[in-house]
């Protein structure tokens, strides 16, 4: 059947089983994000920017996070949150906190992925995020944006 022809229900059970072929689920984006924000909370550089933003709510973000990527790696449907705003508001993060924040990301499904495609399935979406998000912010002149 065609992807086009498919009803939103059976896109999304397609997407779901070729996450599971890949050995994306639930438990294991719930070890990504918990070793992913491990990694970030011990990083000199993307510490500060997250304890600033995040303080003791880290439980909640946490949280928030793994509905996010569920959402994104398999269309769980449990995100519901606006990325682009929470992250044009914050002070100090420049293009280069992005590479590093996606170098650590990499890391971290190379040390935890089931699967080489798991670590291709996550990238190529941490990726085009990365990208979207730094656009919202810095614009194609690499000011910083305020106004979303």
């Amino acid at each position: 059947m065609d992807i086009l022809s498919m009803t939103a229900e059976e896109r999304r059970a397609k997407l779901q089983r070729e996450a599971a072929e890949k050995g994306i689920d639930d438990a294991y984006v719930s070890l990504l994000v918990d070793s992913f924000y491990d990694r970030v909370r011990a990083d000199p550089e993307l510490a500060p920017i997250f304890n600033g933003v995040i303080g003791g709510n880290w439980d909640v973000h946490l949280a928030k996070m793994k509905d996010f990527w569920a959402s994104v790696a398999y269309h769980a449907g449990r995100y519901s949150g606006r990325p682009v705003p929470a992250h044009v508001k914050l002070d100090g993060v420049t293009p280069r906190h992005f590479q590093r924040w996606l170098g650590l990301f990499r890391a971290t499904l190379e040390d935890t992925a089931p699967t080489p495609a798991a670590v291709d399935h996550f990238m190529e979406r941490a990726e085009r995020i990365a990208q979207s998000l730094q656009f919202a912010m810095f614009g194609l002149d690499g000011t910083p944006n305020r106004s979303c």
